[in-house]
């Protein structure tokens, strides 16, 4: 007799959970985010290395090879922005010159031989100090000016500076 005490609330438990359905959760809605393409597969060819880090700053180096077979002139400095993650500009100051973890040599006249490579870097800090923290998802640039943009992934965590410096095109890092 015992166990017969406990059924109908056994009953009743079963029945509790008898009701309709829980409601389906809404299905979220993706932000269509870029996709970037492989670099071109001739011409100034630009790829992106890994971010570096050290006491609250950050670099990646930008490399362009020349994928033609006959050299190639590049002058100056990468014109580049920073985007965010829906591929638009942000408002981000662009600085030329030396960084925390390059050495600007200035503008050079160089010649890439076809397979050669020049590079550049790029580089900001990661500072917070006041107001809203800001980062890009990615990276446009124009190797050399007359020609489209490339645009390629890059992790950029701004901090609330809003500015990032970029080393003039050289044969290597600091030299």
């Amino acid at each position: 007799m015992g166990v017969f005490r406990f059924v109908p609330f056994l009953v009743v438990a079963l029945l509790a959970g008898c009701g309709s359905p829980p409601p389906p959760h809404p299905t979220p809605t993706a932000t269509p985010s870029p996709t970037y393409g492989p670099p071109p597969p001739t011409g100034l060819s630009l790829s992106v290395g890994q971010v570096e880090a050290g006491l609250g700053h950050r670099a990646s180096v930008l490399t362009l090879t020349n994928r033609d077979t006959a050299p190639r002139k590049v002058t100056g400095y990468p014109d580049l922005k920073i985007l965010a993650g829906d591929g638009t500009p942000l408002e981000v100051k662009v600085e030329r010159g030396t960084s925390y973890f390059a050495r600007d040599l200035g503008p050079q006249d160089l010649t890439v031989q076809p397979g050669g490579k020049v590079v550049a870097v790029l580089a900001w800090s990661a500072t917070v100090t006041s107001g809203d923290k800001r980062t890009g998802a990615a990276i446009a640039v124009v190797p050399v000016p007359g020609e489209p943009a490339q645009k390629q992934p890059l992790d950029t965590d701004l901090g609330t500076t809003d500015t990032v410096t970029v080393s003039s095109w050289a044969t290597e890092v600091g030299a």
